[in-house]
């Protein structure tokens, strides 16, 4: 049967303050962490490609200390069929090079993997790395930053959004792809499928399972400090209405607002 990889990470709440550890890495542990909230948005597309061919299966995968398996049960809730948590202490500080590493050997635990999907970036490190580096771990496609995605005839496409326009995308499978939060709307579980998820069993893997090493860190964070408190914005004084105008038209189209 062919799989959906549906990939999502155990963050910070985005409404939590936020601190680092005296080693620079988030802390995780005195703060709520909850299912990256993009990822809801990558796992409802993998359901409804799904929905839409009824011969795939949609498997949830993380990479985590313990306690991420909780964004893998909200996964099972909303509908994915199984679900695996790559766990192990050896992988603590990972960067995306090491994350990324270690989620193509889980990935490859999982038989006939057509569709990987996940959020174009975490909210917790920004980084946005993680499609590109697994297209060139494993060779794929990648349509990166979708807002929606059908599946016809063994060919993906996909509509990108951004300042520009929007953009028809399309890849053969097997392919990698990532969505906004431009996406439809996640569904919220339902009281079966919570209770399901609360006792479903997840697979849970180390790096020794998977067959390799873990992966030092190629990153290492020497320093960091505060963002400023945010300042007031551009102020346009100009008497003139005419050159007023221009001036706000000449700013929003340097934003690519325009």
């Amino acid at each position: 049967m062919p799989a959906i990889v549906a990939l999502v990470k155990h963050v910070p709440d985005t409404w939590s303050t936020k601190s680092l550890e005296e080693d620079h890495t988030l802390d995780r542990t005195s703060v709520d962490n909850v299912i990256d909230e993009v990822n809801e948005y990558s796992v409802e597309q993998a359901l409804r490609i799904k929905e839409a061919n009824p011969d795939f299966r949609v498997v949830a995968v993380t990479m985590g200390p313990a306690g991420a398996d909780e964004a893998l049960r909200k996964a099972l809730a909303m509908g994915a069929d199984d679900a695996v948590h790559v766990l192990d202490d050896a992988l603590s500080g990972a960067d995306a090079l090491s994350t990324a590493w270690t989620l193509n050997a889980a990935i490859n635990t999982i038989e006939d993997v057509q569709i990987i999907t996940l959020g174009n970036y975490s909210s917790d490190a920004s980084t946005g790395l993680l499609a590109g580096l697994l297209a060139e771990y494993r060779q794929l496609p990648a349509m990166t930053e979708l807002k929606s995605l059908s599946l016809e005839g063994g060919v993906l496409r996909g509509v990108r959004e951004d300042a520009h326009g929007h953009w028809e995308l399309e890849a053969a499978l097997p392919a990698i792809v990532t969505f906004t939060d431009k996406a439809d709307k996640p569904r919220f579980p339902n009281f079966k499928g919570l209770m399901a998820a609360k006792k479903a069993e997840i697979t849970t893997l180390d790096v020794a399972s998977l067959g390799i090493d873990a992966v030092a860190p190629t990153t290492t964070v020497t320093a960091a400090a505060q963002r400023p408190a945010r300042t007031a914005g551009e102020v346009i004084t100009e008497p003139n209405p005419q050159e007023a105008a221009k001036q706000i038209a000449d700013f929003l189209a340097a934003k690519n607002l325009i």
